[in-house]
């Protein structure tokens, strides 16, 4: 009995390489993916840093009403509480201002009715655009993140 393999094809063992215009419509879904992507990352990151300055200023605060509890005051300034360094998501210092003993009321952070929003002390965060005035009306407060009705409120001063 003869055993004789069935005649082979010749084939080609030439490499098979990606043409000019396979390579370019690759980019263009990639660049596609990339535009819808990159804008709700933006977003997403955005909203982390809002949302870590809201729990740095709910953490400060109450660092402050334990303070005042143990000492029947608030302290001058965040760096008795050695928080004076610490600064919010977009690498400015945090604001605080103690309202017992302050002169006037100029310096103090107001709502649309110009009334302090604070009896005890104020603490805020520029936020993302770092400029800030004492009336949350302004266009450069809305976006800061603010402690407001001595506490009941933390967020961003638009929001209030």
């Amino acid at each position: 009995m003869d055993r004789t393999s069935p005649p082979r094809a010749t084939v080609s063992h030439r490499g098979r390489a990606f043409t000019l215009v396979e390579v370019l419509i690759v980019m263009v879904i990639m660049g596609i993916l990339a535009a819808l992507a990159i804008p709700s990352l933006q977003g997403a990151i955005e909203k982390a840093r809002i949302a870590r300055a809201i729990g740095d200023i709910k953490a400060i605060g109450r660092n402050l009403q334990e303070y005042e509890i143990e000492h029947n005051s608030f302290p001058a300034s965040l760096g008795t509480l050695n928080m004076g360094e610490l600064v919010d998501p977009w690498g400015n210092n945090y604001y605080y201002t103690r309202i017992e003993g302050t002169k006037g009321k100029g310096s103090l952070r107001k709502d649309r009715f110009l009334v302090p929003i604070n009896s005890d002390f104020d603490l805020y965060s520029a936020g993302p655009d770092g400029s800030t005035t004492t009336p949350l009306t302004a266009a450069s407060s809305q976006d800061d993140i603010i402690w407001a009705n001595d506490g009941g409120f933390v967020g961003i001063a638009a929001e209030y």
